[in-house]
């Protein structure tokens, strides 16, 4: 069973054409998908009373994997949600915690061809991009403890970072583990000139690395990775490491680096569940205008087939799907920069390309 939390803004209209590529490789392979769907992020806390209900814990505690779409409001109706229940705090932590889902992938995929996508000169881009940012998500900064408090001369808050052995190891051997399958080299990017969380989080992975001695390691320094991230993004061509806030920066940075967030699926793996979103936000101002890119929650289900569901050839074919959509000439809303109106699609125009050409295949 999957359960499925549209979430809020574009969050409905994207996971409709998810859906739809969904059964379109039901009905391709023979298989048998059970949906269930459940309130989940701003527009809950307004119709539950929770961003994250009780009744949609049920359904994602008995699900085998989660399709989550952005979310969040415009800025006025978010204003309206105390800091507690606002859903980055109130529902997208708490779904992380609940099931531990450690390990968050993240492919930045730009093939040569596409290169025109990017806002790059195509001699930045080299032969193309091809990365795979893997993420810790349930560690570090921002489930570390929090105070906000005045004192008798100033006013402070403090955020403390905390990371675990066990929280290092398990997710540098994921990122290893990719590696090795991947044949390529393995990237860890830490602060560890000025971050004792840092030094602590390489100490443990240049143990784990020892394990994998046919696997090039690579350390390099977060302010150094976002620099070459811009000039020269293909040296990272591989898989790469990181804590949970630099990854949140980075993996933000290389959207913009490929040409677009829409450009973004993910998944987010734990030990017994897993989730899928999109690694944008919810973008309300365009929400219902049918524009929308829907690669990034198309591209999750192709991350759920592989790295959720053990189903790595339908994943395949969606992916070679989204880039064929792209190959034909089309492009979408916020990519389409020089193309003609007739090819540009609009939302539900991708999703039912897609599905076409996995019909037709």
């Amino acid at each position: 069973m999957i359960a499925v939390l549209e979430g809020d803004g574009i969050g409905p209209e994207i996971m409709r054409e998810a859906l739809k590529v969904l059964k379109a490789v039901e009905e391709k392979y023979g298989h048998q998908f059970t949906l269930e769907f459940a309130p989940f992020g701003a527009g809950a806390y307004f119709s539950e009373g929770s961003p994250f209900p009780e009744k949609t814990k049920v359904v994602c505690d008995r699900a085998d994997v989660i399709m989550k779409g952005p979310v969040g409001l415009a800025v006025e109706r978010m204003n309206e949600i105390p800091q507690q229940y606002r859903p980055e705090v109130g529902a997208i932590l708490p779904l992380r915690q609940r099931y531990d889902t450690f390990a968050n992938y993240r492919p930045v995929r730009l093939p040569k061809a596409l290169s025109h996508f990017s806002p790059l000169k195509p001699e930045n881009l080299g032969d193309g991009i091809d990365i795979l940012m893997i993420r810790e998500l349930v560690g570090g900064i921002y489930f570390g403890g929090k105070v906000e408090g005045p004192t008798t001369h100033m006013q402070y808050a403090v955020d403390d970072c905390c990371y675990t052995e066990e929280q290092v190891r398990r997710v540098a051997l994921v990122a290893f583990d990719e590696a090795r399958k991947r044949k390529c080299k393995m990237i860890n990017i830490h602060k560890a000139n000025v971050l004792a969380t840092s030094r602590f989080w390489n100490a443990v992975v240049e143990e784990v690395a020892k394990d994998y001695p046919e696997v090039p390691y690579q350390s390099v320094l977060v302010d150094n990775a976002a620099y070459q991230l811009v000039i020269n993004p293909s040296m990272f061509n591989g898989v790469c490491l990181l804590e949970n806030m630099m990854g949140d920066i980075l993996t933000d940075q290389a959207g913009g680096v490929i040409g677009s967030l829409g450009l973004m699926p993910s998944a987010c793996i734990g030990p017994n569940k897993g989730y899928v979103e999109p690694a944008h936000g919810s973008a309300p101002d365009i929400a219902g205008r049918n524009i929308a890119n829907p690669y990034s929650m198309i591209g999750s289900v192709a991350l759920m087939f592989e790295k959720c569901l053990n189903l790595p050839v339908e994943g395949k074919e969606v992916w070679d799907t989204l880039f064929a959509v792209f190959e034909r000439g089309y492009t979408t809303n916020e990519l389409a920069g020089g193309y003609p109106a007739e090819k540009i699609l609009s939302t539900s125009g991708f999703g039912d390309m897609v599905v076409e050409i996995i019909r037709n295949k």
